[in-house]
């Protein structure tokens, strides 16, 4: 095969899995409303620059490069789809580096095979169509995977800790990945320059993120609400990572196993010593960190995601090949390596022609040093037709497999994008207070982070007045605003007949004991003073308009302005 041929080839594997997940993200993009995480980028990004940077002093500093960024988008068009349009480059970018890293280490099918299974993934394809950071972060993490891969075989090590660095300001929980690359250089054996190099880039790396730190540190309080994990955590990240159906999940877990075997290589980088530490090794710390102290989401965790397929796929490239030594009855042989070098991958249709004896001719690997030169028309020539015919076919067998694999998952991504899978629907609050409630009409948040639908979608509660409110979001540097204090809202509310009360469910229990004092106040104000006149429900919100219990507003009342 030519080397433009070959080129060609390794474009395709990296191209095809990038248009794939184009489509798949750029699929019901517009669904319908924000939910709150995305409501808070959307009401973060379009402040001014010094009130982000005030925001950032108090909450949220582990996403402040990301929302600069979205300032920068949503200056251009704020809006949902352009909210999400940077997630949809990012999930493909991502697939684009899986399938380069799979190309890389092994062969283009291996690449392209590893770059649709991330595609088809329903977790990237949730991820990929959420306001957030997160697929930015896996693409992040990816293409600095590829970049190791690049500086053991000879490359620069400075894009490596730059591109490192960036995702770890990015969200700072990416750092973990260097514990899985350095799982990787030990696995492969790289010499004692390579691990200086390594630990020089790495270092910097925890010098720029270490102020983020220390400043997100003092905000901890924003993940109260985590829990620690347990072993349905476990099942639950496997079955995101690999699919949960039995049917799907047992062929991939069986594929990930045949490469995992071959993840120790000696002197050289294997797609298993590469993707099984990036799998593992940090949802697995950051799990045992969080029985101590719980940090864990799964999201968190979404960029490790990427060496799933690449194991598989790398399984799946074993398996043929073993399929093909039973079918011929032949003797299995090393790939000819890429760029006519043997070690530094396989050439994309030579299985059958003898490398050098020694570690850099015993397998598909990334080798460490260099080898014989062989040319790559004299490898062509040497391979007979047939053997052509049987790659491309075997490569053709594994990309409807795959696709096999989209068609079943199509009715989780279908529900994916339904508005209604998400846990709240503030453009659906915001519709319901435009019906109900009138101009100038007091509304109370409780508790006040259901303001949110407010900064979110603002037309819903044009004229209304925001009874608890002192000083609004941005102006104050927080979230959702600075609330008046307990005497003041006493005050304000002992002047008022009724109020509108939009409220999360576990507000309105008997049970719910906020810490909060004013969001005491609210509650002691409106049971002790107030009874419940309407009631309207929408998902993960309650609207409810109380009176006063006093005549004539406990019995027959009329809402002003009603005929």
């Amino acid at each position: 095969m030519s080397r433009l041929s070959e080129r060609r080839a390794e474009c395709l594997a990296v191209l095809v899995p990038v248009v794939a997940m184009c489509a798949i993200g750029l699929w019901g993009l517009d669904r319908d409303g924000m939910w709150r995480d995305e409501a808070v980028t959307f009401q973060v990004a379009r402040r001014s620059v010094p009130q982000i940077r005030h925001l950032l002093g108090s909450v949220d500093a582990v996403h402040g490069l990301y929302y600069l960024l979205m300032h920068l988008v949503l200056a251009v068009h704020p809006g949902e789809v352009a909210l999400r349009l940077p997630s949809v480059c990012g999930a493909a970018l991502a697939a684009g580096l899986v399938a380069a890293l799979g190309t890389r280490l092994c062969r283009p099918r291996v690449g392209l095979w590893a770059g649709l299974m991330y595609a088809a993934t329903p977790m990237v394809g949730h991820y990929a169509q959420e306001g957030r950071s997160y697929a930015l972060v896996a693409a992040g993490v990816a293409g600095a995977t590829l970049l190791l891969v690049r500086a053991v075989r000879g490359g620069r090590w400075w894009p490596y800790g730059t591109v490192l660095a960036v995702t770890c300001v990015l969200h700072e929980f990416a750092v973990l990945v260097l514990l899985a690359h350095a799982c990787t250089l030990a696995l492969a054996r790289v010499p004692g320059a390579t691990w200086r190099r390594w630990g020089c880039a790495a270092g910097a790396v925890v010098v720029v993120l270490l102020p983020l730190v220390l400043v997100s540190w003092g905000q901890s309080a924003q993940v109260a609400w985590l829990t620690a994990p347990d072993g349905r955590s476990v099942e639950e990240l496997l079955e995101r990572f690999a699919g949960s159906s039995p049917v799907l999940l047992g062929p991939y877990l069986v594929l990930m196993a045949l490469a995992g075997g071959m993840a120790r290589s000696r002197r050289e980088l294997s797609p298993a010593g590469v993707a099984l530490p990036l799998m593992v090794l940090p949802p697995a710390v950051l799990m045992g960190i969080s029985q101590i102290s719980p940090l864990y989401d799964d999201r968190y965790v979404l960029y490790s995601l990427a060496g799933a397929p690449l194991l598989a796929a790398a399984g799946a490239e074993r398996a043929a090949g073993v399929l093909g030594r039973l079918r011929t009855g032949r003797r299995r042989l090393p790939a000819v390596p890429r760029q006519a070098t043997y070690g530094h991958g396989a050439a994309v249709g030579a299985p059958v022609l003898p490398a050098p004896r020694g570690p850099a001719g015993r397998g598909g690997g990334v080798a460490l040093r260099d080898a014989p030169r062989i040319s790559a028309s004299r490898a062509h020539d040497a391979v007979p037709p047939s053997a052509w015919v049987r790659y491309r076919g075997g490569a053709l067998l594994g990309v409807l497999a795959v696709c096999t694999v989209l068609v079943a998952q199509l009715p989780l991504l279908r529900a994916d994008r339904r508005a209604d899978h998400r846990p709240d629907d503030l453009a659906g609050v915001s519709a319901l207070v435009g019906r109900a409630v009138r101009p100038g009409d007091p509304v109370l948040f409780l508790p006040s982070l259901e303001r949110r639908s407010a900064l979110a979608y603002p037309a819903g509660f044009k004229g209304v007045r925001d009874v608890a409110l002192d000083v609004p979001a941005a102006e104050d540097g927080s979230l959702y605003g600075r609330e008046a204090g307990p005497a003041e809202l006493r005050r304000r509310l002992g002047g008022l007949a009724y109020v509108w009360v939009v409220s999360e469910p576990f507000a309105l229990r008997s049970t719910w004991a906020p810490p909060n004092p004013t969001e005491r106040a609210k509650l002691a104000v409106v049971n002790r003073e107030f009874i419940t006149r309407e009631e309207y429900v929408r998902r993960g919100i309650t609207l409810r308009l109380y009176v006063r219990r006093e005549e004539p507003w406990s019995a027959g009342w009329t809402q002003p302005g009603a005929s």
